[in-house]
């Protein structure tokens, strides 16, 4: 357990928006990932872009960029930013398509929100497009990779194999 405090709240526990406003800008960037579970001839489909509802996959990168802009619009205490890049990219994998989100900016707050608010986007947007075949979809572990920049510097998730 880490002695670190947790930001968002006053000395008397009260709930408030972090002051950033001190920083010094620095580059930062943050790498998300999740997965959308479906049947292989349905990944197939989304990927040669034979579903009903058309190019699945485009819809759902434009998505993914258009939730990174929105994040602070949806998470009550994220700053709105200036998004420098976000890049989302989706590969087939065994049932299911994988997601990649990596987001950058220029300025004195993380984008670890922003990139998971990206996949969390597209995963939903990929749902969307194929609920009319198959409603039995699950999008399964939104997560951070890992963040660059900022006062902690650099972070990358430890992978745990059993």
């Amino acid at each position: 357990m880490s002695n670190e405090k947790l930001t968002h709240l006053t000395e008397t526990g009260e709930v408030h928006m972090v002051d950033v406003g001190g920083k010094a800008p620095t580059r930062r960037i943050a790498i998300a990932e999740g997965t959308v579970r479906m049947r292989e001839d349905l990944v197939a489909q989304f990927f040669e872009g034979s579903l009903p509802k058309g190019d699945a996959a485009a819809v759902a990168r434009i998505a993914g960029i258009q939730g990174a802009k929105k994040t602070s619009d949806l998470v009550p205490l994220c700053h709105p930013i200036q998004i420098d890049s976000v890049d989302v990219s989706l590969s087939p994998a065994t049932h299911g398509i994988e997601i990649t989100a990596t987001v950058t900016t220029t300025g004195s707050t993380g984008v670890e929100m922003e990139a998971m608010t990206a996949v969390s986007a597209t995963a939903l947007t990929i749902y969307d497009m194929v609920k009319g075949v198959e409603r039995g979809v699950v999008i399964e572990s939104v997560r951070l990779r890992k963040k660059e920049g900022g006062r902690t510097g650099t972070w990358q998730r430890q992978e745990v194999v059993d």
